[in-house]
């Protein structure tokens, strides 16, 4: 340790402190009192008694000065240099090299004390030390054998399971299809769905996600069967084509930086929700009814999942988003599918948006043709994405407002869409021509409990709202929802909720008649 320090202590004491004295000169010549008291710290002959502890309380000392670094590190480090009482340190002053040898001593002499000192601390601590050095060691070897069985050096797993334990109960004046619907889904039922996602990276900016899902949802009303479809179906709700409990690939695509703010994602399986830069809506934390997850437009939001490509720009808080989907984009036939045929059941989007750490705002414009599966519709208005010579123009305005922290003051997020139908010149009278939809959504943080959330939801799904020929349409339905969020654990949330379709049928009730539907269920999510 003394070595290294020297090489420090010498240049600052012997070349910063100018010229020198003669090698022969007398002891008479070099007055050793005020050497030995300079060294010392003590005052004498205009030299101040306090020793300085910061190169700034020197007046003549600049950060110019050559030595200015050297002089700091003695100061600071060492608490071996003292000045004059007028505040300076009189670096230019001459100096001998028995004056320098005896400034050397004073600072070897603070160091030995330091060292000393060090010494005794590792004695006193030394069985503190020799633990943790065992706990270190321990460590690394844990380390070791996690490296040597990890699962992959660049894929991160993560999974989540969800039970939903729930019925629906069915009412109003229209008894002959409050029955059916009752006896088709009108038990109680226990649904699960099972998410494990593989995210990998390459480059450590890039992306490539994988996920595998299960479920059994395709028999219950939170799945889409019975009268009301996809109106009541859950967000977290799956079943794959093949059958209930097979495990199918959900999602399979890549993304990648371009330049300078562009992300670029192609994918065999991807969708529209994952190429947006910006998803313009924080309700809910704890998601039910998908149709209100929707950002009150569900056929511009609407989740087309296929082959597909997309790009998009971030710059401060403006974005710009391309897409492109196709459901049917695998088959080779082109009357059933391909990339940009009629039968591409495809999906083009540009969303353009803004945001900031408490809002956001975005609007979205979508072109979808026949065969998109569109969430969240009357029976009427879904005929408008049904027909096999529709094309549907689909516009939506999101956004949404959340308080700095927690307080009775709710996040707010709110979105309307509106949507324009044609059939490439086969209309028909009835023929549904212009549709709407909009929700509010409104979420409490933290409430009886940190760590809870309580939220609720209202809005009309895609209604139609002009038809061809003269017919106005009455096909109004509204639906509400409410739920509160247990977080048992950091992994584990219990989710009990109700939801409430005031006329999910539309225009398909029959005249003079009510029909209705209660749906309540408790939701129990584990996350891994």
């Amino acid at each position: 340790m003394a070595q290294p320090l020297l090489r420090l202590i010498a240049p600052a004491a012997l070349g910063l402190l100018a010229p020198l004295a003669p090698v022969g000169a007398s002891a008479a010549e070099l007055n050793l009192e005020g050497i030995n008291r300079y060294a010392s710290g003590h005052a004498t002959d205009g030299l101040s008694a306090d020793q300085v502890t910061s190169i700034n309380q020197f007046s003549d000392v600049q950060p110019t000065e050559w030595a200015y670094q050297a002089l700091s590190n003695l100061i600071e480090r060492y608490g071996c240099v003292a000045g004059y009482p007028d505040g300076t340190f009189r670096g230019k002053q001459a100096l001998s090299r028995w004056e320098a040898a005896a400034l050397l001593n004073a600072c070897l002499d603070r160091i030995t004390e330091v060292t000393d000192e060090l010494r005794r601390l590792l004695k006193e601590f030394e069985a503190e030390l020799a633990v943790l050095k065992g706990r270190v060691d321990g460590l690394e070897a844990k380390v070791g054998e996690l490296e040597a069985n990890q699962f992959s050096t660049t894929t991160k797993l993560s999974g989540q399971a969800t039970f939903v334990v729930g019925a629906n109960a069915f009412g109003g004046s229209a008894t002959s299809l409050r029955d059916a619907a009752r006896q088709e889904v009108g038990a109680t039922t226990f649904t699960y769905d099972l998410q494990l996602s593989f995210d990998t990276s390459f480059t450590g900016k890039d992306l490539l996600r994988t996920i595998l899902r299960a479920g059994n949802f395709g028999s219950s009303a939170f799945g889409g069967a019975g009268p009301t479809g996809s109106l009541s179906t859950l967000e977290v709700a799956f079943q794959e084509d093949a059958g209930a409990d097979v495990v199918g690939i959900d999602k399979l695509f890549y993304q990648f930086p371009i330049g300078s703010g562009f992300t670029a994602t192609v994918g065999g399986r991807v969708g529209q929700e994952d190429m947006l830069a910006l998803w313009p809506s924080v309700y809910p934390s704890d998601t039910i009814l998908n149709v209100l997850t929707l950002n009150g437009a569900p056929a511009a939001y609407n989740k087309n999942l296929g082959p597909g490509a997309g790009l998009w720009w971030q710059n401060g808080g403006f974005s710009v988003s391309a897409s492109y989907v196709a459901a049917n984009g695998n088959a080779g036939n082109p009357s059933e599918g391909g990339i940009g045929t009629n039968a591409s059941a495809g999906t083009g989007t540009v969303q353009i948006g803004y945001a900031q750490d408490q809002w956001a705002v975005a609007a979205i414009y979508s072109y979808i043709q026949s065969g998109v599966g569109v969430s969240g519709t009357t029976p009427l208005a879904a005929q408008a994405f049904e027909n096999a010579a529709a094309r549907t123009n689909a516009v939506g305005l999101s956004g949404y407002w959340q308080p700095s922290s927690s307080s009775w003051v709710p996040s707010i997020s709110a979105g309307w869409g509106i949507n324009s139908t044609s059939n490439d010149g086969q209309e028909v009278d009835g023929d549904v021509r212009t549709s709407q939809s909009w929700m509010v959504g409104l979420e409490w943080s933290d409430v009886f409990v940190k760590g809870n959330a309580l939220g609720m939801a209202v809005g009309q799904p895609i209604f139609a709202t002009a038809l061809e020929g003269s017919d106005s349409p009455n096909d109004g339905n509204v639906v509400w929802e409410w739920w509160y969020e247990f977080q048992v654990t950091d992994n584990i949330s219990v989710t009990p909720a109700l939801f409430y379709l005031s006329r999910p049928l539309g225009q398909a009730t029959p005249s003079g008649d009510t029909f209705n539907q209660l749906g309540g269920l408790v939701k129990t999510t584990f996350r891994f």
